[in-house]
């Protein structure tokens, strides 16, 4: 049995802050940053936004996309490494939100970045084997980065959730193959009770990023027979905009073919909803007929890989809801001070 995309729907906070600003409070270089990461600005959440409503704001686009009743959904996976509570889950409340309830399973899915794409393949495996109809895969996170670190100048908040199901009729996108390619390298962590996160530094680049995506890549290539010259676009995991570059290179990959996915230099790194940002600005684009492929990266570590052709019914839903453009025009520019406030850097004794 089959296995495609019959929907989704994408969500970005409107507040924004440029790196000038950020760099302008650590005394560094921004014209330098810009230069190495090719990010420029990144979203922040409002004060009443975290990972669990960014998550039921790209459900309900989602849903509301592909106008399917959301009862015949039978699993809510919500992949992030900032959930709210650590304890109790996201995914009964976009289940809830949604109207999707009671869902036959619900779960919270971490693997660093490629939580959401974790979840992706669970769906997949849940509707091809036919224990679901649809399933709802959702990668989210309002990213976190310490005051000062360079993560901070990426760190961004988004997400994005995909409708998983099993009927071709349905399909805006058939998920040809997956693959994936995961060893234990702890290039970035966090450990309970810590709010930042730690890094590696150089270390998450080719022990980590570039390895896993890379080995994920072509064995998925070498898997169903395809190459890069096969493919009207590609997307890869956006830290930074240098790297999904630098990976598309090695692959073979042009940049024509990464460019519409490439939304990291206005948005930032979403974390577990990078590489599904990217999928989705793709397939704002795409049309029928196209294929796309995509690799996700998960620090820890890990890369999936999956390789999409879209179908008719992408022009049928694809302009029912926001795309990731439309989303990110007409920001609310803020400065270090109000970020901080926002992202909750500044706490009351």
């Amino acid at each position: 049995m089959s296995a495609g995309i019959v929907s989704y729907g994408a969500y970005v906070p409107r507040y924004r802050i440029k790196v000038e600003e950020i760099a302008r409070v650590w005394g560094d270089d921004a014209n330098s940053l810009k230069s190495g990461l090719m990010v420029y600005e990144k979203s922040v959440p409002d004060f009443d936004e975290d990972t669990a409503t960014i998550a039921v704001e790209a459900a309900r686009y989602a849903v509301k996309r592909s106008g399917i009743n959301a009862q015949r959904v039978g699993a809510v996976y919500t992949g992030s490494e900032s959930h709210p509570y650590a304890v109790k889950p996201t995914s009964t409340i976009v289940a809830e939100a949604v109207e999707a309830t009671p869902v036959l399973t619900a779960a919270d899915f971490e693997f660093a970045c490629k939580a959401g794409t974790a979840a992706i393949q669970t769906c997949m495996g849940l509707v091809q084997s036919g224990m679901i109809d649809l399933g709802i895969a959702i990668g989210a996170d309002v990213a976190q980065g310490a005051p000062g670190d360079a993560l901070e100048y990426t760190a961004a908040a988004g997400g994005v959730a995909f409708i998983i199901g099993s009927k071709e009729s349905e399909f805006v996108a058939v998920i040809e193959d997956t693959y994936s390619f995961t060893t234990d390298t702890p290039d970035f962590w966090r450990r309970e009770g810590m709010p930042y996160p730690e890094h590696g530094g150089r270390f998450t680049g080719e022990p980590g990023y570039f390895k896993h995506v890379t080995h994920a890549a072509k064995g998925l290539m070498a898997k169903i027979g395809t190459k890069p010259e096969d493919y009207d676009y590609a997307v890869f995991h956006q830290p930074n905009g240098k790297f999904p570059s630098r990976a598309a290179s090695i692959l073979g990959f042009t940049k024509e073919q990464i460019r519409p996915g490439l939304v990291v230099p206005k948005l930032g790194n979403t974390y577990s909803g990078s590489c599904m940002m990217g999928i989705a600005a793709t397939l704002d684009q795409a049309k029928p007929g196209d294929r796309i492929f995509a690799t996700a990266f998960g620090s820890g570590a890990g890369g999936d890989a999956f390789s999409f052709a879209v179908t008719d019914k992408i022009e049928e839903i694809r302009n029912k809801a926001p795309t990731v453009m439309e989303l990110l025009a007409d920001p609310i520019y803020v400065d270090y001070a109000t970020y901080a406030k926002h992202k909750g850097k500044i706490r009351l004794a």
